[in-house]
Order: C-alpha cells, then structure tokens, then sequence
C-alpha cells in the first residue's frame, strides 16, 4: 500500500551542515592567528561542555581557541615540513588526534599554566569514567523522584516498583564502587542522583613558540601528578598522525 504523503515525518531538528566554504574560513583563521601570536598550546579536552568553554573565551579574549576538525586544523598547519609556514609547525599537526584543539595566545607558558590546571567545572561522569566515591541507595521509597521515572530505573537495572505512586526500591542497592569504571546505566543512575564525579577542563599538553620554532611538551615539564600521566607524555612525544574520526566544530568567532 503507497504512504499517504499527509503522513510524512519532517524533523525540525534539520541543520546546514558546514561546507568547503566553512573549511576554507577556518583555514584562513588559523593561519592568520600562526602570524599573529607568539605561542601556540595544544590542549586535551575532557567532558566538554559548551557553556563553559565559553566562559573561558570569554576570560581569554585575548586569545583564540579552535576546537574542531582535526584534519583541517592539521592542513592549515602544515602536515609536513614542505608545507609548514615555520619550523616544527607539521609537529604541532601530528599531535592533532581525537579530542584536541589549539589555543593561540601571547600570553607566558606560566601563565597558561597556571590558568587551565586550575580551572575545572564539575560535570556528570560518562561510561568509561572512574567512580570518585561509593554510591550505595537503601531500601525504600525514591520520593525525590516521580513515578514517571519507575520503568527507566528497572531498565537501568534497579530493582524498583510503584508503590503508592512513588517509586520503591526493593533492596539495597550499590550503583558505583569508587575507582571502578562506570558502565552507560551507572553514569545514567549518578546522572539522575545529582552525582557529579567528573570535571570539564582543558588540559596543555605541547606549546609551539614561533619565534624560534621550539616545540616541547608541556606536561614533562610542569605538574605531572602521576606515573601514568609521565607515561602518557613520553608516550605523545613519539605519536604519529593517524586518522580521526569527525568531531563536531567548534571555532570562536569575534
């Protein structure tokens, strides 16, 4: 039987998707910032949060950060000593894998430092994420919660029923173990708990200094709080490109 075409579905959540010609500006910009500022920082980022990140904009609006494709970003670099515009800048490129932007500044190494170590945002933990703490619920009646949510809990696994239209949970109940990883049903649970384990923040890894084109990571020098974080950055040292996968651009405009 043909669709009636009354019955089309139209999403309104339907966005342009950017083109060459947003390609085209974003490498413009960048090689703009190579002449205009002194230091180039690639940074890490964690549980990003788009609020947050503007906030920080906002404070280093003396600076410019690009968080997007890394490809692109890569191109506009240089990805091989022929086509870099100065020394080391096809390093800086290679380091552009998965969650990592530029930030473009003329501010000191100790003051970009100084800054991002210690600006973090708490933020609900993700699959994957260390439980900071244990998360236990006793038995009894969630009377924070409304009977609406009582099918979503046994679908996260938590042994609930409705009792006089509040939900009840049947037996005690441990949602995470501090320092286990959280599977996508505990960081749902702690979600609606209120539970907020992990941290928004950007973290310096390599600095590029056009002057005299010295690259160098960061970490080895400044603050590394453990032997998996020495490890990490002696491992990035030796790291070569490799194909990303899209991340969704965010580039600040002014």
């Amino acid at each position: 039987m043909p669709k009636c075409r009354r019955d089309k579905k139209i999403s309104l959540t339907q966005t342009k998707k950017k083109g060459l010609e947003f390609k085209q500006n974003l490498l413009v910009e960048i090689r703009k910032c190579i002449e205009s500022y002194a230091r180039v920082f690639i940074f890490s980022s964690h549980h990003i949060k788009t609020n947050k990140l503007k906030e920080m904009r906002l404070e280093w609006g003396h600076s410019r950060f690009f968080l997007g494709k890394n490809k692109v970003m890569a191109l506009a670099l240089g990805r091989t000593p022929e086509e870099e515009m100065y020394d080391n800048l096809h390093k800086v490129s290679q380091k552009l894998i998965g969650q990592r932007g530029l930030l473009f500044t003329n501010s000191t190494k100790k003051e970009v430092l100084d800054y991002f170590d210690n600006k973090k945002y708490p933020v609900y933990p993700h699959a994957g994420d260390l439980a900071s703490e244990t998360v236990e619920l006793k038995q009894g009646l969630l009377e924070q919660f409304s009977y609406s949510l009582e099918p979503h809990f046994r679908k996260l696994g938590l042994p609930t029923r409705l009792q006089r239209g509040i939900p009840e949970l049947l037996q005690d109940y441990t949602v995470c173990i501090k320092e286990k990883p959280l599977t996508p049903a505990q960081a749902s649970i702690l979600k609606l708990l209120g539970k907020e384990m992990s941290y928004f923040s950007l973290k310096m890894e390599w600095c590029w200094y056009r002057l005299d084109g010295k690259f160098e990571n960061v970490l080895t020098g400044h603050h590394l709080n453990s032997k998996k974080e020495k490890e990490e950055a002696s491992e990035g040292d030796d790291d070569v490109e490799s194909e990303e996968d899209d991340n969704e651009s965010v580039e600040d405009n002014k």
